[in-house]
């Protein structure tokens, strides 16, 4: 059965679901619009049921997935009653180019400053300690976060030589099956549900690597395997993938690593900093 609006097969379907799946169809009716920025494990903590049984649910109401079935729960909310806020700072909401200039700035300055107060200086120092002691580091990302993984490895490869980023998700899986304990593994991901994501620290795990994790949830199958977690700020809704404001939030986090970095590792830091400035210099006119 599939209408226009999943919340409307909800409605259709609810006499055929289990007791499970009626306490998460419950919720959802309920909280629809603060849904779309939960997590899978968000969700099943919500309504007290295991995530395997907010699968089951998605399949049950005609979804593959949780990602699809937030885009398409999305897509049956009103303007009215979605907590969304649209790409690029809520378009739709500025009546004049100034409005807009100024609604995407505080957009973007509010996920900053919220990511700022969720990164937790502990966190950080012990993030650092782990780069400074690991071997290899290698920066993973799949989709839009495979960006923030290039620029981090960009950015550390100007002081250090033992960063990569491998884009391929099957390429990344046998990295990490032969990493060691005396690597690191930096997984960014906004959702911490992404399949090949979770499924790469799941190998590292077993491979006995040291793991953090970039994501916007505090709670998710990524969380499951991090040893350390670092929480962006900004919210991303299904339909507006690629999130300026995510990007920004994921790149001050990595930021923050290095400047911490180079200020503990002054002298090394700086020097190599000046032979790979003085490498490509011979590149500019």
């Amino acid at each position: 059965m599939s209408s226009s609006s999943l919340l409307l097969d909800i409605q259709l379907l609810y006499n055929q679901f289990t007791k499970t799946e009626k306490k998460i169809a419950d919720y959802v009716a309920e909280n629809a619009g603060a849904v779309l920025f939960m997590s899978i494990t968000d969700l099943a903590d919500a309504c007290d049921v295991a995530d395997a049984s907010v699968h089951r649910f998605c399949r049950a109401v005609g979804v593959k997935g949780y990602q699809e079935f937030k885009m398409k729960l999305s897509l049956s909310l009103t303007p009215g009653e979605t907590a969304e806020k649209l790409e690029e700072g809520n378009m739709e909401g500025s009546d004049s180019l100034s409005g807009m200039l100024d609604s995407i700035l505080e957009t973007h300055i509010s996920a900053l400053r919220e990511t700022r107060t969720l990164l937790s200086a502990d966190a950080v120092e012990k993030t650092v300690e782990m780069i400074e002691a690991a071997k290899q580091i290698y920066f993973f990302g799949i989709g839009d976060s495979l960006l923030t993984a290039q620029e981090a490895r960009n950015k550390f490869l100007r002081i250090m030589n033992k960063v990569s980023c491998i884009e391929d998700p099957h390429m990344q899986a046998m990295s990490a099956s032969m990493a060691s304990p005396d690597d690191l593994i930096f997984i960014i991901s906004y959702s911490g549900s992404t399949k090949d994501n979770v499924y790469v620290a799941e190998i590292a795990r077993q491979a006995g690597a040291k793991i953090v994790g970039i994501t916007r949830f505090l709670k998710s199958p990524l969380t499951n395997y991090t040893d350390v977690l670092l929480t962006c700020g900004a919210n991303e809704g299904p339909l507006e993938g690629g999130s300026m404001s995510v990007k920004m939030s994921q790149l001050y986090i990595i930021d923050v690593l290095f400047r911490e970095y180079y200020r503990r590792n002054l002298a090394v830091s700086r020097e190599n900093n000046k032979k790979t400035s003085k490498a490509v210099v011979e590149k500019l006119y």
